[in-house]
């Protein structure tokens, strides 16, 4: 009997937290909304782009206040968003913003395999604006927005993040664990069995780049991110392809280090060759077995 009240009074808990959760977020969302201005950021590309552009053909739109690279909880968050992007992206638009250069941004994107866009604060008032930096400080978490017939943008609501929050699923499954929570402190590292991992970036030569890049998005549907006389980068399934004018007709898979020099020593001593090298700490690479890949410093 002891047992089924504890149980009776565990359901009852539940549907109070969870009444009281649909409470909180109708609070949020019934805050006045107000007008913000149309912030310019730098996308991961390093090209311009505008708060209203963000929303893409959607006139909702979600932004993680990410921290940055540096915070691996952070990291975890925006790790569990990329694994349910395709999902988000039905009903509203999705970007991370972080304070990274776009650089970093880029390089750490393809380390994580993020399908999702980033777009860097760096030189705006975008995170203080909305409560994100305090005194100089950083904190986590999400802003909403919307935006009406005349491209006018409203702020909806903030919400924050932290360890056992709802933003990320680990903490619920952590919690029904005898242990819970304690002595866990998320790890930026993905492959614990190699120094070598493998970014979502593969780089095509092809004879015909403007054959080739038409071929891969009319008939493979591959979503063309940008363009130039030499290359092309299309997305398609989280991957990104690089489409280059070439006549070596070779294929490059990427792979991330974080010791680039005793990387390329090894892969040197075991018969690797480099093919180019772009700067002291990203070169092209060949194998003895015909792989082709570009090996660099990770973020």
């Amino acid at each position: 009997m002891a047992t089924t009240n504890l149980l009776d009074e565990i359901e009852a808990l539940e549907k109070e937290i969870h009444e009281k959760k649909i409470k909180l977020m109708e609070m949020r969302k019934s805050v006045p909304r107000h007008e913000v201005t149309n912030y310019s950021f730098i996308d991961s590309m390093g090209r311009e782009v505008h708060l209203l552009d963000l929303f893409g053909d959607k006139n909702e739109l979600i932004v993680i206040q990410n921290m940055g690279k540096s915070c691996p909880y952070c990291t975890m968050w925006a790790d569990g968003f990329n694994g349910v992007y395709h999902h988000i992206i039905e009903k509203a638009a999705f970007v991370v913003a972080t304070p990274d250069s776009p650089e970093i941004q880029d390089a750490f994107a393809a380390e994580r395999q993020w399908q999702f866009p980033m777009v860097s604060t760096e030189g705006t008032t975008f995170k203080e604006d909305f409560g994100f930096v305090k005194e100089g400080y950083q904190y986590p978490g999400v802003s909403t927005f919307q935006k009406d017939e005349e491209d006018n943008i409203y702020h909806v609501a903030n919400a924050p993040f932290g360890p056992g929050d709802e933003f990320c699923s680990v903490w619920y499954l952590f919690d029904l664990l005898p242990s819970g929570q304690k002595g866990y402190h998320p790890k930026r590292k993905i492959n614990k069995h190699s120094d070598f991992d493998l970014t979502n970036n593969i780089a095509i030569q092809v004879n015909n780049h403007e054959e080739a890049v038409e071929f891969y998005t009319n008939i493979l549907g591959m979503e063309k991110v940008f363009t130039n006389h030499i290359e092309t980068k299309l997305s398609i399934g989280g991957k990104n392809f690089y489409v280059e004018q070439s006549h070596d007709n070779k294929i490059f898979f990427e792979l991330a280090v974080q010791d680039f020099a005793a990387s390329k020593e090894l892969l040197l001593s075991n018969g690797c060759k480099v093919t180019t090298e772009h700067s002291e700490k990203s070169v092209m690479m060949s194998d003895p077995f015909g792989l082709h890949f570009h090996l660099f410093q990770s973020a």
